[in-house]
């Protein structure tokens, strides 16, 4: 895929280019998470074309088709990164504007094409006019009733607000990686997989290392009282007596 001409812009951690790297660190992040999913190659925040920022992923092996488990996953990719400003900011921006039209019409097709919903069935709907010469899709009419077109958009806006609620869940449950991600991201500007799974393996030797409170103290032996020795005499009466024997004394002093 061809990224445009790059050219940089003035950065500032609390303006658009904050926005811009929690943004592509979302998709990045929720990648990561995915099992079905293209690995990630580049996060960059060095503004191409007309994009402010790009998440590459490059494919382990040539695909010729697509599995429906691969196809969800990256409907959750596409919507990471709005995910990802409205968890951080509370707010979400325009930036997400083609990333939702992707994952609507890679719904869309899922449901329409290629038969991938369990409510609609294995039907294909709208028929497509194909002129030949030019070799593309250039008109498609509706060849199903209200009720269907109803079905279908129900249908679509499920998926999609499913990966959405996956790709919350999956950034929610790493914040902190995510911010260390992004913030990574504003100070290089560019990262690859290497620096993503360094990070995350940081992270993940934090957590494993032992809090203070968890650490064990050393076992100390219970102190047991000393042997009385029974075969030593008994001084007690002698020590009565010599106080008995004082005690005339002391009345006779005070006399």
């Amino acid at each position: 895929m061809a990224e445009g001409m790059r050219y940089r812009a003035i950065y500032s951690k609390g303006g658009t280019n904050a926005n811009t790297a929690y943004h592509e660190t979302g998709h990045a992040v929720v990648a990561k998470s995915l099992d079905n999913a293209d690995p990630v190659h580049k996060v960059t925040i060095i503004p191409r074309g007309r994009a402010l920022g790009l998440t590459q992923q490059l494919p382990i092996d040539e695909k010729h088709t697509y599995p429906k488990g691969y196809l969800i996953n990256r409907m959750c990719i596409l919507l990471g990164g709005r995910v990802a400003e409205k968890l951080i900011f509370d707010d979400i921006t325009t930036g997400a504007g083609n990333d939702i039209e992707q994952a609507t019409n890679l719904a869309r097709k899922m449901v329409c094409e290629w038969g991938m919903s369990e409510n609609m069935g294995p039907l294909t709907f709208g028929k497509k006019e194909e002129q030949i010469f030019l070799g593309r899709e250039i008109a498609q009419h509706r060849d199903y009733s209200e009720d269907t077109a109803i079905k279908i958009d129900e249908e679509v806006k499920a998926m999609v607000t499913e990966a959405n609620d996956t790709a919350t869940k999956l950034l929610t449950d790493n914040v902190p990686i995510l911010k260390e991600i992004a913030n990574a991201l504003l100070e290089r500007e560019t990262i690859v997989l290497e620096d993503i799974e360094k990070i995350i393996a940081g992270d993940k030797e934090k957590d494993e290392s032992p809090k203070p409170s968890d650490e064990v103290a050393p076992e100390t032996a219970d102190e047991s009282p000393e042997p009385v020795d029974e075969s030593a005499p008994d001084n007690a009466d002698e020590n009565q007596a010599d106080e008995a024997g004082e005690k005339p004394e002391e009345q006779g002093q005070e006399e």
